[in-house]
């Protein structure tokens, strides 16, 4: 066999095999997503850790697709909040990182700094993943307290309160 009939019959192989392999796989997939009770949860428990915390502010979950699951406004938050706590949560799951890290990779002069003129980007702190089992089930977003960094630990008591019912 020479060294040219050897290549081709080693890519015929591969090429067999890998259409095997891929004919194997199925068509569809599941995920997991939080249930409309478990986002209101969620957001019930950040806004009351922010109103704890003296502030009036917005929260959203959006599911890992980006779409709004819940939004609830305290009743002196600013009108923008409810649109930019949607737009946090967006963000932090549709590029798959928390806001607050955003801040800097984004900053002017960095790499990344064109993605703050995209539509609904919000690179500021309050946009934080929601994870269990390896997976991005949904985001959730707040806004209304004085600075991203407040912003944040309202939406991490949010996922503090159904941390339990997530893990698989």
């Amino acid at each position: 066999m020479t060294n040219t009939t050897a290549r081709i019959a080693l890519a015929t192989l591969l090429t067999t095999a890998t259409t095997g392999v891929l004919a194997a796989e199925s068509a569809t997939f599941s995920i997991k997503a939080l249930t409309p009770e478990t986002a209101m949860k969620a957001a019930t428990a950040a806004l009351a850790k922010c109103r704890a915390d003296g502030y009036q502010v917005a929260v959203a979950i959006v599911d890992r697709s980006g779409l709004v699951q819940a939004v609830i406004r305290d009743r002196f938050a600013g009108a923008h909040t409810p649109e930019t706590a949607t737009n946090k949560a967006w963000t932090a799951v549709s590029f798959r990182t928390h806001t607050s890290d955003l801040v800097k990779l984004t900053a002017p002069g960095q790499e990344a700094a064109g993605i703050r003129n995209l539509p609904r980007v919000v690179a500021v702190g309050g946009g934080v993943m929601i994870e269990a089992g390896g997976s991005i089930l949904a985001g959730i977003g707040v806004s209304g307290a004085p600075g991203g960094a407040a912003d944040d630990v309202c939406a991490k008591a949010g996922i503090k309160a159904i941390a339990d019912s997530l893990e698989f």
